[in-house]
């Protein structure tokens, strides 16, 4: 097992508790990422052939969820190795729990999603991204708003006190890490390449996650699923809704966040 010296890990911990994220260069095989793409891509291509793939769900705005199967526990498993997990842990130990195995599918032609945080404030969670590619700005690489994990916004006061004026683009190489707490605010962003573009994406402490199961979910085998939006009627005509007119989707998000503490609690 690889393990971070002292001053890494207390450099770690600062930039955490500054950003709300730390990157760890170089952590996974990139040729068995490569690998790994393939079957993604196929298990994608062949999901859209035969009908399997849900209509809309996100697939209008250009961004899957997926279940990367048995073919991904090889990146868990060098997090493992490198010491990537403990340091998860070392980071947010009062949100560390039970792991879930997870993707994010960016398809070309994708539209850039509505400044938001995974989950709920109070429920925060520890996320690991790797990058089954190169991710760059060509392909969608993730947009984040550093430090904006420490306090809890409404929309309404994110969006009116311009808080997004202070996000950053993190590009990753094929192999690298991104560690980053559910609270910390960002956003996916187009996909202008001619390719799906993969990111894992490993939770720790997810709420109803349990010890032992993250590679079970249908039967171990690559799977997609819904992101933001319901693959049914309503929900195809709010996702349209959401690519043709997003200012109207940002102005439901604003007026509604006036009257609730969505994302504070339930």
């Amino acid at each position: 097992m690889q393990t971070f010296s002292p001053a890494e890990l207390e450099q770690f911990k600062h930039s955490f508790a500054e950003d709300g994220y730390v990157v760890i260069r170089d952590a996974v095989s990139k040729e068995r990422l490569a690998d790994l793409r393939i079957k993604l891509l196929d298990a994608l291509e062949l999901s859209q052939r035969t009908g399997d793939l849900f209509n809309g769900g996100g697939g209008i705005s250009g961004h899957l969820n997926c279940f990367p199967g048995e073919d991904s526990r090889f990146a868990y498993d060098a997090l493992v190795e490198r010491g990537i997990v403990e340091l998860v842990k070392e980071l947010s130990p009062h949100s560390f729990g039970p792991m879930r195995a997870g993707c994010n599918m960016n398809l070309p032609r994708s539209v850039p999603q509505h400044y938001h945080m995974d989950g709920i404030f109070l429920e925060d969670f520890m996320i690991a991204n790797v990058a089954v590619v190169d991710t760059d700005l060509v392909n969608g690489a993730i947009d984040v708003v550093p430090g904006t994990q420490k306090k809890f916004y409404r929309y309404c006061d994110f969006a009116a006190g311009r808080v997004y004026r202070g996000s950053k683009r993190l590009p990753l190489s094929q192999g690298d890490v991104l560690v980053r707490t559910s609270k910390l605010w960002h956003r996916g962003m187009p996909n202008k390449a001619s390719v799906p573009r993969p990111m894992l994406a490993f939770t720790f402490g997810e709420k109803n996650v349990r010890e032992g199961e993250a590679f079970r979910d249908k039967g171990g085998k690559i799977g997609f699923d819904p992101n933001w939006f319901n693959p049914n009627w309503l929900g195809r005509v709010r996702e349209r809704t959401f690519v043709t007119a997003p200012i109207s989707y940002s102005a439901y998000r604003f007026v509604t966040s006036l009257f609730n503490n969505k994302g504070y609690a339930h």
